[in-house]
């Protein structure tokens, strides 16, 4: 019991001990008091060794120093060198340490390494208690793949991060980040970005004003006005993924993507681009848009991809694809366009409405003049048919196997021709509109003249049958050529119609990128104890300047009286 006691005691005595504050201990090759100018101090000099500080874990070598032994509290001139085990070396031409609060200031050529990373400034604190430094002068920080500079830093060592503030560059072989705050943490490269930020690569540049990347790995996400440039093509969207190895980008929510060569834009809420391919996916109610003769095309459906380079791109729309202009309307299955060939193929189950007409097919297709940007040809192919409401009642009506159609300088069908098999159903009137009589016809070909969508002459090519009915002598169930169809309630008449019956999607919620700590934008608590002390000793060269209130800091503060130490001892030498 009593050896059990003892123990207790013992462990007792020990741990009181181990609370105590440790002295500063010192060697110097040559010591000597001057009250006069220097009360309370010694004046230590190298003469074969340099002047040697240790306390409590970190150790310091200079070649002159001024030691206040009744305050713990010493400054090192020359170079200096202090280290805290294995984990961090400061060296500089000036630097102080205050052994009560364990807090250190280095100025001139200061450069701080640990086992991560190197750090390189004018004036730099040092808080053991909280192992944190700071700079505010001005800073570059290197690690194995980038330079990072900034104003402000803040190193916060057990947590390896940096809190990089004001006018912040990084310095990557592949990209440079621009931003104003900045939160690096050195294991894992982990770079957090706030306010508007900036990542320039060879073949892109990406904005944000919340970011994430990671450097180790050449990827991040971005929010808050997000894009990516890539040389004619930006990128839009509420969140934006992108990845540097192979130049890929996914946005997601009220995408735009810009095409500044071909005049395009296409929106949608979720995309994904290879730059490197020269591909655009893009999903949920995506719109393309594009320039043709001073009107835009539009193209909506349930997916969109563009490819090709800016010189040959092609846009492939499918699943219920859409097509509207002011005086051009249509939807099929899928859509293919071409702007360098001047091509727009409506594949599967197309349909298209021009003014009051209505045309049908196998498959269509838009041919535009590369000249002037108009459109020129209308093909069909295949089962064409072509239904115009009469002025008054009923439907004019023309098919046949195929049809062309040209267009005049005010985008209007001026003129249509259908071949083979051709047969029509037309309601002849007289100029004051009249009804003559229902003209059926079937010939091989047929030719059909308009002017502001109405018909103003047809003629027939190898006719096989024609008669002209009295509106009485015509039932009403003959009315209809075999496959009528009439879709008029269809007409997409607007760009808004383009997203008629489609689903509305409920947008993916963003998780936000983390806010920054803004209370590490500046010094707030670090000059001060876990309990709120000042860390400064009142015989520091930095005490005055610290307190000033001017905003107008030097952060050099190296007192002439004291520079007057290292002449003396040079001289003495």
């Amino acid at each position: 019991m009593k050896y059990f006691l003892f123990i207790i005691s013992f462990c007792c005595l020990g741990w009181t001990f181990a609370q105590e504050q440790q002295p500063i201990d010192y060697k110097s090759d040559r010591t000597r008091i001057d009250e006069e100018n220097y009360p309370g101090a010694f004046i230590f000099t190298k003469v074969n060794k340099q002047v040697y500080f240790n306390h409590d874990g970190i150790e310091v070598w200079c070649d002159q120093a001024l030691f206040y032994q009744a305050d713990e509290f010493f400054k090192a001139y020359g170079n200096v060198k202090m280290v805290q085990g294995d984990t961090v070396t400061l060296t500089s031409k000036y630097a102080e340490y205050n052994g009560i609060t364990q807090f250190a200031f280095a100025s001139e050529d200061v450069v701080l390494t640990s086992p991560s990373n190197t750090l390189l400034t004018d004036t730099l604190f040092f808080n053991r208690e909280k192992q944190e430094s700071y700079y505010r002068s001005g800073g570059i920080v290197k690690d194995s793949t980038n330079t990072i500079e900034s104003i402000i830093g803040r190193y916060y060592m057990e947590r390896e991060k940096y809190a990089f503030r004001k006018d912040v560059v990084v310095t990557n072989p592949d990209y440079i980040i621009n931003t104003d705050i900045l939160d690096f943490y050195t294991e894992t490269g982990h770079a957090y970005l706030y306010g508007p930020s900036t990542i320039t690569g060879e073949q892109s540049k990406i904005y944000c004003e919340k970011g994430f990347y990671d450097t180790q790995k050449d990827e991040g996400h971005f929010q808050q006005n997000a894009n990516v440039d890539y040389d004619t093509r930006n990128l839009k969207g509420d969140s934006i993924y992108f990845r540097q190895l192979d130049n890929f980008a996914s946005a997601t929510n009220n995408i735009v993507v810009t095409d500044t060569v071909n005049h395009s834009i296409v929106k949608g809420h979720y995309a994904e681009m290879y730059k490197d391919l020269d591909s655009l996916f893009i999903t949920k109610n995506p719109i393309a848009s594009s320039l043709q003769d001073k009107d835009s095309v539009h193209i909506a459906s349930e997916i969109i991809l563009l490819t090709g380079p800016d010189e040959n791109r092609i846009v492939r729309a499918y699943n219920d694809a859409r097509i509207f202009k002011t005086d051009l309307s249509g939807k099929a299955d899928s859509i293919w366009s071409s702007e360098s060939i001047g091509l727009t193929k409506m594949i599967t189950e197309p349909i298209l409405w021009a003014e009051e007409s209505q045309i049908t097919g196998d498959t269509i297709h838009l041919i535009s003049n590369l000249e002037t940007n108009k459109l020129d040809t209308l093909k069909v192919f295949d089962n064409a048919f072509m239904v115009m409401k009469d002025s008054i009642e009923g439907y004019n009506q023309v098919k046949g196997k195929e049809m062309y159609a040209l267009f005049n300088e005010d985008n209007e069908i001026h003129e249509v021709n259908f071949i083979k098999n051709t047969e029509t159903i037309y309601y002849v009137r007289e100029d004051d509109g009249e009804l003559v009589g229902i003209d059926k016809a079937l010939s091989s070909a047929i030719k059909l003249n308009l002017e502001s969508n109405e018909i103003t002459d047809i003629w027939y090519y190898e006719t096989v049958d024609s008669k002209l009915y009295p509106e009485e002598d015509f039932p009403p169930n003959f009315r209809r050529l075999k496959g009528f169809l009439w879709r008029g309630d269809e007409t997409i008449r607007s760009k808004e119609d383009l997203f008629t019956g489609r689903p509305n999607f409920e947008l993916v919620e963003i998780q936000g990128i983390q806010d920054p700590d803004l209370s590490e934008e500046e010094e707030e608590g670090f000059f001060e104890t876990k309990k709120g002390e000042s860390l400064i000793n009142p015989r520091s060269s930095f005490e005055e300047e610290l307190n000033s209130e001017d905003g107008e800091r030097d952060l050099k503060p190296k007192p002439k009286k004291e520079l007057q130490i290292e002449k003396k001892v040079k001289l003495e030498n």
